[in-house]
């Protein structure tokens, strides 16, 4: 286990932020209420107040409506390109590994693979599927070969979800949908996680699949993903999150500009992004860290995990919540963390 910083409680955490911190030489513009007793607070109703901060409750599930596009025979998998419906008429691009000898008769565990941002929004399901991009982010394909079903969705704007008009390009078309939800009261991490579980809705009606058995993986951007749907998401079982916990005080202290996803609306009143995470205890959750990842900011990450830690203990599932922070390492994907991923996979979901 790596050595915590001091630890900072969450009321400390928001005194700091709030009540009259200093951030970059000029004060804070966040309030907090002094009534507020956030520590006296359920897991259960900090999901309610995270629910409402995201943009209120789905909408009930439409028909997964499943079109199947084309099958790619791989050595020891098969990919099938599919869509399936998250809202009518909103179908999601996505690609299904599933590994020789993996049917009805024989199902087995799944991971649904989170894929990364990077400014790179002609990739999404594609690069964690092992068809195009950067070899250290072929997750699923990774997955598929050690006998898991894996689906590899794109997020929206990425990939084969950018502007169906083909006038905004790139960040400007996801500027354009985070703000486009922010005025009609929600955010774009409502609709990620609403994307998120109608991916679990589909592994769960595959033959191919355990449904008592599913998890979710995601590097940077990804990793955002998978402590957001956490919360949300009873069916998984196991969550690993890869380089990516920023916090909002890492986020003001450093002027960071991160990924829409991570800004949560009014969550600030009642706690940080650490917060979020805590709320899937007792569910098993891995985070991996890079010491020198200037995107989670260690000293804030390392507070951030003493609080999920806290949680979990809570909880009574100390043993549930495990972390691995790779000294001089950046904003990666390394064969430790990847070895710290396979074995938790393993443990949770294999094992069971």
């Amino acid at each position: 286990m790596d050595e915590f910083a001091h630890p900072l409680d969450r009321r400390s955490l928001l005194k700091h932020l709030t009540a009259g911190s200093v951030l970059a030489g000029t004060a804070t513009p966040f309030s907090h209420p002094a009534s507020a007793d956030d520590d006296a607070m359920s897991p259960a109703e900090m999901r309610e107040k995270l629910q409402a901060c995201l943009g209120g409750p789905w909408p009930e599930p439409c028909p997964l409506a499943p079109v199947h596009r084309e099958t790619m025979q791989k050595d020891g998998y098969r990919i099938e390109s599919l869509t399936y419906e998250a809202e009518p008429g909103d179908p999601i691009p996505a690609m299904l590994l599933v590994p020789d000898g993996v049917d009805a008769a024989h199902p087995a565990p799944a991971v649904a693979v989170w894929h990364q941002h990077a400014g790179q929004y002609h990739l999404g399901k594609s690069e964690p599927a092992g068809l195009d991009g950067d070899p250290m982010h072929h997750t699923g394909a990774a997955l598929a070969k050690l006998g898991y079903v894996v689906l590899c969705p794109d997020a929206l704007c990425f990939e084969e979800r950018q502007d169906p008009t083909g006038k905004l390009q790139k960040g400007n078309f996801e500027r354009f949908e985070f703000l486009r939800y922010v005025v009609g009261g929600k955010s774009m991490a409502w609709k990620n996680i609403l994307d998120m579980r109608r991916a679990i809705d589909f592994l769960e009606s595959r033959p191919e699949v355990d449904a008592d058995r599913i998890g979710c993986y995601g590097h940077s951007m990804g990793s955002t993903h998978a402590w957001l749907v956490g919360p949300f998401e009873p069916r998984l079982k196991a969550l690993v999150g890869n380089c990516c916990l920023p916090t909002y005080s890492a986020i003001h202290e450093h002027h960071l500009l991160h990924c829409f996803p991570n800004f949560v609306p009014g969550w600030l009143e009642y706690g940080d992004t650490p917060e979020i995470a805590t709320l899937i205890a007792p569910r098993a959750l891995h985070l991996n860290l890079g010491e020198t990842d200037g995107g989670s900011p260690i000293e804030h990450a390392r507070a951030g995990i003493e609080r999920i830690a806290a949680a979990y203990e809570k909880a009574g599932a100390a043993d549930k919540f495990t972390y691995f922070i790779e000294p001089d390492t950046g904003h990666v994907l390394s064969e430790a963390m990847w070895e710290k991923t396979r074995a938790f996979f393993a443990k949770h979901l294999l094992s069971t």
